[in-house]
């Protein structure tokens, strides 16, 4: 990597603390708006910038690593230039997402989209939901977050199967799905968004889920072709609990917001109070190996 004196580290968080040698610039002292964005050499993309953020390293005509704060970094790879290497936030948000994967299952298992119905109604609708426990789990994708989940889901009385694309350390490969998908009760989508992967669950793979099965998208909207899955959702056959959608942000008159059978987050699994310590711990741990002259780790790019 180049000498470590001449990085000018671009962040949100103002107390960031930076190797010797680094100079911490922030919202406050270096505003993306009007300041000369050439003298940033390592930018961490603001979380939940969007686009936006992204398009700003147009004019870091100096940079030479851009810092995702994000697992999935499907949209930044068009911002990739030459000299610049790109890493992702992988580990950061395993905790937050998992959590929410499994609210969000339990949700749609034991009905919770009724109870909101129903409190909002002022009426008391008691009926027999099915459990969480006893459900065979299929988790797709084989990550950090994958395997957070899968110990969040230790201490319930369920059976998990790993489902890759490699089908490595004792997982079932994903070109196997089709014959294992009618017998999971909840399926969790945990995998980065890629030509392999978008539109995975299309019409015919949903037909293909067992009848009251649940699936959990807490990955990329796209995995799931949206307009099967509300077929599927309005027949009464499946349930879902989606944090993230396609499109994104779902628009106001979007048929989704009403489909039956749903729970469903505005893609905040990694948004919680535990983003901010983990991902400065993340920033930290990187400016120390550029400053001892390593490559940052969580590379999945280079320009």
């Amino acid at each position: 990597m180049t000498d470590s004196g001449k990085y000018n580290v671009w962040s949100q968080w103002e107390d960031l603390q930076v190797p010797d040698g680094m100079v911490a610039l922030n919202p406050k002292n270096f505003p993306l708006e009007t300041s000369d964005l050439s003298q940033i050499s390592f930018y961490v993309a603001p979380y939940m910038g969007g686009r936006k953020v992204l398009e700003y390293t147009a004019a870091m005509t100096n940079l030479k690593v851009l810092q995702v704060p994000n697992a999935g970094f499907d949209d930044a790879l068009e911002f990739l230039k030459p000299g610049v290497t790109l890493c992702n936030a992988r580990g950061v948000h395993d905790a937050s997402t998992a959590e929410l994967a499994v609210a969000l299952a339990i949700s749609s298992r034991r009905g919770f989209y009724d109870f909101a119905i129903a409190q909002s109604e002022q009426r008391w609708a008691n009926k027999r939901y099915s459990s969480f426990n006893d459900s065979k789990i299929g988790i797709i994708g084989a990550g950090s977050i994958a395997h957070t989940l899968a110990k969040y889901l230790s201490p319930y009385d369920v059976e998990i199967t790993f489902f890759s694309r490699s089908g490595l350390d004792g997982a079932v490969k994903i070109s196997e799905l089709d014959t294992r998908l009618p017998e999971l009760d909840i399926v969790f989508l945990v995998l980065p968004l890629n030509n392999e992967s978008k539109n995975l669950f299309d019409s015919e793979r949903l037909k293909k889920m067992k009848d009251g099965a649940v699936l959990v998208n807490v990955g990329r909207g796209p995995i799931v072709n949206t307009d099967a899955l509300i077929a599927e959702l309005n027949s009464g056959r499946l349930f879902a609990g989606l944090d993230v959608t396609d499109p994104e942000p779902l628009p106001a008159s979007h048929p989704l917001w009403s489909a039956k059978n749903l729970v469903l987050s505005p893609h905040v699994g990694g948004n919680s109070t535990a983003f901010d310590s983990r991902a400065k711990k993340l920033i930290l741990s990187q400016l120390d190996l550029v400053a001892s002259g390593q490559e940052p780790a969580n590379i999945v790019g280079k320009g």
